[in-house]
Order: C-alpha cells, then sequence, then structure tokens
C-alpha cells in the first residue's frame, strides 16, 4: 500500500508541475454507469433497468449513484492537479463513466497513466450547439411537442416587429416548400415591394412587411441610398429580433467555415410581420414607431415584440406610463395585443427601466449557461486567457510573435494608430507572413471605426497565421464580447495579462541602438476557442440590463409598480443577421450574428407569449404576461438564488444575489408557464384605474389619451390586479387586494403563505382558498413597517394548490414612519 501511495505522491508532484496549451479530452473511467449498474459498490442499490425500458433518473437510487461517480471524477482531478490548471466541463454518469476536461496535454498523458482511468481522448470533433436558448428554456422537449411539435409551434400566431426591417431572403425567414403556409384572413395587413428588385417582401412565413419613415424623411434623417425606403434591414438588429421569436427551426449557423449549431426561433412555426421603423444612423422617431404600432394593431397581429424604447424618462408628460408610445400600446392591449419590450441597456444601475407601463411586459437580459473562452501559451511557458471565437494553431507548434509597431513600412505613420491592424496597407508583409500579428486596442475599438473583424481581415491579408489583440488600457466596465474569426485569433481582455505578453515580446525582442528589431524571438500559439463551455450558474442578470425601482415621472419618483416584469436570455445570442447590417462591425456582410442587449430578451418573450396563445387562444394579454411571472424560477442551474452583474468599488465586474429590481419576478420558465394553474388577469378599466389612482397624473391628460372619465373604486395604484405587489412609501399599514382565476382543467385547493425581510411585516387572507374550474377568487395581503431601514425589503406571496401547481407573486416594500 505505502508503494501505491509514493507512487501517487510522485504522479501528484509531476501533475502540479505540467502546464501547457489546453484542449478538450474525453475521459472513461472503470466502474459502470448508471444504465448498466446492477449494484456491487457497497452503499449504492443497483440502477439498471430489469428489461429494455426507461429509467426513472429522479429515483433516490439513481440520483445517489450518479452523484458518487461524479465525486470519483472530482476527487481524481483534485488529486492529480491544481485547481484552476484544469476545468472540468462535464461529468458522464448515466450513459458513459467519465467526464470531460480542459487539459493540457501533459495533463491527458498524466491520467492515461492513472489506475482506474480506461480511456482518454482528444475531443477532435467540434459540438454542435442550437442558438442554444431553445434547449436552455427547455422548449423542444417541454414546450413544443404540446403544440403539435417544432413544425407546429405557433401556428396561425403573428408576431409583430417594430423593429429596423427583416432580410427576407435569410433561411430563417424562407416559406418551407414541403410544409408551406396556408392563408391566414385573420391578419389583415399588406406587403411591400422592394422598389429594387421589385420582388414582393412576404412569403407565407413573413406575413407581412412595411416601412414607417415619414417623420425621419421630414426631419432630414432619412437618407434612402442607405436606410433602404421598404422593409429591408438596414442594420441587423431586425432580423436578429424576428429570428430569435419566430426564426425557422434548425438552421445551420455557418462562419468562417465553422457550423456553431444550428438556430431556432421560440416559436418556429409562427408568422412574422414586420412594420419597419428604425434606421441604422439615428435610431427611430416616435411618431414613426407609433404609426407601426398602430399598423400592426390594425393589421390584426397577436403579439408585439418591441426592441425600442426612449433614451430617458419622458419630459413633456408628468408622468412615465402617459405619453404617445404608452398610451398607444395602452390601447394594443386593450385590442388583445400582448406586448413584449426591452428593458433597457443601462444597468446596472437603478432607476435605469425605459419600460414602465403595467400593461407592457418589460423584460431584462440574462445570461444563459455558455461561454467561450481561448488561451494564448508564450514561449516562456505562460498560460494568458482571453477570448476569441476561433480555431487554434497548429497542435505542437509555436509561432513568432511580431508587433505591428514593429512591422511598419513606414515609422512615421506610429502616429496614426496603425497599432490596431485595421490598415494592411501601412505593415510589411515580409515581416508578418507565416507569424502571428501582435495588435493593440485602440480608443477606435470603443466608438466603433475599429473591430475585430478587420484585425482578422489584415493578418490574413499579409498571410499571418494568427494574431492577438492586446488591451493594455481600457476603461471600467468595458464589455468584450467573443467575434467569430477565420483564423486563429485571440483578445487578451485582462489589462494584466496583456502586460504581461508586453513584457515577455520586449524581453524576447532584442533591438539596436536606435530601436529597431534585429529578430523576432518572441514565439506563441492560440488555442481553439470554437468549443463553448456551459456552466451550471446560469442564468445570471447581465451587467447591461436595466433595473428598477420603476420611476413614476420625469423627477425619478418611485413608482408602485415592479419593473422589469421577467428575466430572458439577453446575452452573446446567435441568431439571423442581414449582410447589409452595419449596426454591428464585426458581422458587416455576415448572414449571423452573436450580439447581446434586452433587444434580444424581449423576442425571447414575445415567442414564448406566442406558444401561450396557441395553447389558450381565449387568454387576454394580461393572463399570458401573469403566466409567465407566477411560474418564473428565481434559483439558477445549481439550484441557488440568482445572482446579477454589478461593480465592485474598483468598478471591476462582480456577482451580488439578485433582487426583484434586477429580474421583476424571475428566469422565463416556459413549460411551468404552460399550465400556471391560476392567473392574475387585468383590462383596459384597469389599467385606467391605474392611470387614475397614481399621484401626479392630471385627470384631464388621462381622458386626453383614454377618452374615459376617472370614475373608480380601485383606490390605489398598487391595488393594480397584477402578479406582483410594489409599496414605494409604505407607512404604518396597507392592505391590498389580489384576484385570481383558476385556468386549470380542475377544482384546486390553494394554501396560502407569505414571507418578507424583517423590516415589514406581512399577512395574508384567507390562508386557503378552493376554485373551480374557471372561478375566481381574492384574497388579500397586508404590509406593516416594522423599522425603517431607508432601503426597500423583499417578499413573496406563494400559493400552492392541491394538483401541484405553485403561483409565486413578488412584494417589494419601504417603509417610512409617516
Amino acid at each position: 500500500m505505502w508503494l501505491v501511495n509514493i507512487w501517487l505522491a510522485q504522479l501528484v508532484l509531476f501533475a502540479l508541475s505540467v502546464c501547457g496549451r489546453r484542449e478538450i479530452y474525453i475521459v472513461t473511467m472503470e466502474g459502470e454507469p448508471v444504465i448498466t449498474y446492477r449494484g456491487g459498490v457497497p452503499g449504492f442499490k443497483a440502477t439498471a433497468p430489469i428489461s429494455d425500458e426507461k429509467i426513472d433518473t429522479s429515483s433516490e437510487q439513481v440520483l445517489s449513484y450518479a452523484k458518487h461517480l461524479e465525486n470519483k471524477h472530482d476527487m481524481l482531478l483534485d488529486l492529480l492537479f491544481d485547481r484552476g490548471t484544469y476545468e472540468k466541463i462535464y461529468s458522464y454518469r448515466h450513459l458513459i463513466n467519465g467526464f470531460a476536461a480542459h487539459l493540457s496535454a501533459e495533463q491527458a498523458d498524466t491520467l492515461r497513466h492513472v489506475p482506474g482511468v480506461q480511456s482518454v481522448e482528444r475531443d477532435w470533433k467540434v459540438r454542435r450547439l442550437t442558438t442554444h436558448t431553445p434547449e436552455f428554456l427547455g422548449l423542444p422537449t417541454g414546450v413544443w411537442p404540446t403544440g403539435g411539435g417544432f413544425d407546429r409551434a405557433g401556428e396561425d400566431i403573428v408576431i409583430g416587429f417594430v423593429d429596423s426591417g427583416i432580410y427576407p431572403h435569410h433561411p430563417s425567414f424562407e416559406s418551407q416548400k414541403n410544409d408551406p403556409y396556408g392563408p391566414l384572413p385573420k391578419y389583415r395587413g399588406k406587403c411591400e415591394v422592394d422598389p429594387d428588385t421589385k420582388r414582393d417582401f412576404c412569403n407565407g412565413k413573413i406575413i407581412g412587411a412595411q416601412h414607417f419613415a415619414k417623420a425621419a424623411t421630414a426631419a432630414g434623417a432619412f437618407n434612402p441610398a442607405i436606410d433602404f425606403a421598404s422593409p429591408m434591414d438596414g442594420d441587423g438588429h431586425g432580423s436578429h429580433t424576428a429570428a430569435i421569436a419566430a426564426g425557422n427551426n434548425g438552421i445551420p449557423v455557418r462562419m468562417h467555415g465553422h457550423e456553431f449549431g444550428k438556430a431556432s426561433g421560440m416559436a418556429p412555426r409562427a408568422r412574422i410581420a414586420v412594420y419597419k421603423a428604425l434606421y441604422r444612423l439615428f435610431g427611430g422617431f416616435i411618431a414613426d414607431v407609433v404609426a407601426a404600432i398602430d399598423q400592426a394593431v390594425q393589421d390584426g397581429v397577436d403579439i408585439l415584440s418591441l426592441s425600442v424604447g426612449p433614451n430617458s424618462p419622458p419630459a413633456t408628460t408628468k408622468t412615465t406610463f402617459l405619453n404617445p408610445f404608452d398610451a398607444t400600446l395602452l390601447a394594443a392591449v386593450k385590442a388583445g395585443v400582448f406586448v413584449a419590450q426591452a428593458a433597457g441597456n443601462g444597468g446596472p444601475f437603478p432607476k435605469t427601466m425605459v419600460s414602465y407601463s403595467p400593461w407592457i411586459t418589460s423584460v431584462a437580459a440574462a445570461i444563459d449557461d455558455r461561454t467561450y473562452k481561448n488561451h494564448l501559451t508564450l514561449g516562456n511557458g505562460k498560460i494568458l486567457p482571453g477570448i476569441g471565437l476561433s480555431p487554434s494553431t497548429h497542435a505542437n507548434q509555436t509561432y513568432t510573435l511580431v508587433a505591428a509597431n514593429d512591422v511598419l513600412l513606414d515609422a512615421s505613420l506610429m502616429k496614426h494608430s496603425s497599432t490596431d491592424c485595421q490598415r494592411p496597407e501601412v505593415l510589411n508583409r515580409n515581416l508578418v507572413e507565416g507569424n502571428v500579428l501582435l495588435c493593440g486596442y485602440s480608443f477606435n475599438f470603443v466608438v466603433g471605426s475599429a473591430s475585430v473583424k478587420k484585425v482578422s481581415e489584415t493578418a490574413k491579408s499579409l498571410g499571418a497565421v494568427g494574431f492577438v489583440l492586446a488591451v493594455e488600457n481600457v476603461s471600467p466596465g468595458t464589455k468584450f464580447d467573443p467575434v467569430p474569426v477565420g483564423l486563429p485569433g485571440i483578445v487578451i481582455t485582462d489589462v494584466s495579462k496583456s502586460m504581461d505578453l508586453v513584457d515577455y515580446y520586449n524581453i524576447s525582442t532584442p533591438r539596436d541602438w536606435t530601436g529597431r528589431v534585429k529578430s523576432f524571438k518572441a514565439r506563441g500559439s492560440i488555442g481553439d476557442g470554437l468549443m463553448p463551455i456551459l456552466h451550471k450558474s446560469a442564468p445570471q442578470v447581465a451587467l447591461f440590463s436595466a433595473r428598477g425601482p420603476n420611476i413614476k415621472d420625469y423627477s425619478f419618483q418611485d413608482a408602485d409598480l415592479l419593473k422589469p416584469d421577467i428575466l430572458a436570455p439577453g446575452s452573446l445570442i446567435w441568431a439571423a443577421w442581414s449582410p447589409n447590417g452595419t449596426d454591428e462591425a464585426n458581422y458587416v456582410g455576415e448572414e449571423f450574428a452573436m450580439i447581446s442587449g434586452t433587444s434580444m430578451a424581449a423576442p425571447h418573450i414575445a415567442g414564448i407569449a406566442a406558444l401561450l396563445k396557441q395553447k389558450h387562444p381565449s387568454w387576454s394579454p394580461a393572463a399570458i404576461k401573469s403566466a409567465l411571472m407566477t411560474t418564473s424560477t428565481k434559483l439558477d442551474r445549481s439550484g441557488r438564488p440568482l445572482q446579477a452583474q454589478q461593480y465592485s468599488e474598483t468598478e471591476a465586474m462582480k456577482l451580488a444575489k439578485a433582487t426583484p429590481f434586477d429580474y421583476g419576478s424571475g428566469h422565463v420558465n416556459p413549460r411551468a408557464a404552460l399550465d400556471p394553474g391560476l392567473v392574475f388577469d387585468a383590462g383596459y378599466e384597469d389599467y385606467l384605474g391605474f392611470l387614475c389612482t397614481t399621484p401626479g397624473i392630471d385627470i384631464h391628460e388621462i381622458r386626453n389619451y383614454t377618452r374615459l372619465p376617472c370614475n373608480t373604486t380601485m383606490g390605489l395604484p398598487s391595488n393594480l390586479n397584477t402578479p406582483s405587489i410594489t409599496i414605494s412609501h409604505l407607512v404604518k399599514t396597507r392592505t391590498v387586494t389580489r384576484r385570481v382565476t383558476n385556468v386549470a382543467k380542475d377544482e384546486e385547493t390553494y394554501v396560502i403563505t407569505a414571507r418578507m425581510e424583517p423590516a415589514i411585516a406581512i399577512e395574508v387572507n384567507p390562508p386557503a382558498m378552493t376554485l373551480r374550474r374557471g372561478a375566481s377568487r381574492t384574497f388579500s395581503v397586508s404590509l406593516t413597517a416594522r423599522t425603517v431601514t431607508g432601503s426597500y425589503s423583499f417578499g413573496e406571496v406563494l400559493m400552492k394548490g392541491s394538483r401541484g401547481h405553485k403561483v409565486r407573486m413578488p412584494v417589494v416594500a419601504m417603509g417610512y414612519w409617516r
């Protein structure tokens, strides 16, 4: 036994010393996986099924044995290698016993000699992924089958997009030849004809296409030469959002010879109606946007997806809830149209919401479970992390590093920031060819006049085998997204790591007395950045996602209404792009783009709402919104409370426990939303009551937009029948009421409980109630200020049904003495 221990100790010492370029390896272990384990390990019962039948993976014995296997994988890696020198990506427990890990070649070789390891294989094959959010949200297995499969998911539901138009020739928007779309009499929109090609923009999938630019033209902002006087997408944004919500299923995402997976919209069979009102250089004018919304409702859309909002609270009206934009959307809801709107990208700072009103579903952006990483290995053995969606340089080979400022054709060009590698004509091809080109991250990247795509093109045109973009100076909070490129490339985003690169290069590069390089001695290699890494800490609230509290007026007074409403994926989302698009410099001329923003989160909710509308065609917009909110989750994939990206005291990014001001009710759970049990319904008169009871709103202004007088018994805006409760100024005790309707198939009894942080006492009445199918009941929630903390307290009301339904409602309040 002592010989084994000595052998293991030597092995550990060897393992601790290894470092090198890392790759993905699949390691299989001795010992049966769950599917074939028939017992024999002390303390663990057999898990193999008796015959060829499905295995209950939720059973105690399966969970226990699977955890046992995973622990063995973790223990082996922890014993052999320092944490941080490897990354375990998966544990395989059910069909095979093993794991996948990001390892150096030396670490992989160590594992090959460990007793109990059966095989160690490098993963030469890139793993296929979809746009990924359908899988992340559970749509293919948990939602689409209820609507007839992906080829019927969203059938006959029309989603209207008020955006920058659409690129109709993209495969995400093709009409299926083997299953063509039939006529849809309920939709009455029209299709414009492309003035250049004379081709119709519609094809059955795209059921309507119009553009709105009269206000932009009148303002002198519209330029037909670049903005397209048609529904043609001039910047890519509109095609991207439409594809997220309703793009065809199974569309290969190919760039630079690599397939990143297969894209799909949330409701792949839904119809697309385009209302172009945004343009590449100037955005849009509210007059055009309102016209587009009005036309969409008139045409008969079921859902509106709005990745558009004001840059700040409206200054022309006293309240955020009552302006031409929000009033138009109130009318749209009155017409039965569900509205999803992007919350805004002003986060992580409070009161940055640009979507305010209760009749709108305001969508915050989450990071899903997929990240891309890469690394640069220097000749001195240092491994520098970075990002770069690129292939690797050749295995087991290093290349000479040459800095752009050392290969200039004319040294006087230094003053023109040529080191950012945007102009290949100023660099010496003879010195760059066959080497790795080192470039500097200049201010031009910040303002958008330089791009990683152009760096890649420069390197390729000069015959470089790859490129490195070193970030030596960066403003706090600057966000770097991975960019797909065709040759090996990496961005070193950590300033300290970039300085490590610079120091190594300078030490390794001899110069003459004038500073000219005598010979290039620095060497390095670039890793494979095409393999995504999936992590369990998702979802998280994205740093840029706008935050509450919601505001009711231009002076930023807090509203008695929670915003955002819900959280959905909005970071690094793959979807269709327009080759005409210039909105993202890194994707000019491409058919797909991977971009971030609450603009990407809103169409996720719009598409999921289409699935709910398909299953429950009689549901009101408020009922759909309620189903989405009350079934959402406050936990990440590992079962821990959601976290939100924030700035630390040093303005670096950190994670903090998220609150309803970050995520609203929680992260969307489409499968649960299809069968919510209860809904909090509301209609036009309820929203009118909310307006009439909100202090500071002129009743004449309300009448101006609604054409109705203020005759309401609501009492306070906090009594609006929303699936959340917010009281911004709680003095002593306030009691609010809510009304729920049973939309399940059977009668059900609900037990109602509530909890709140200590500064606020909470009580519900009645503690339980039984509702027949279709019946409605009212309950009350009383909040009492115990102590004044100067900050909001958070809690929830939870309704547990006897048939398994769970209905959750967030509660937010701040106590005052008077």
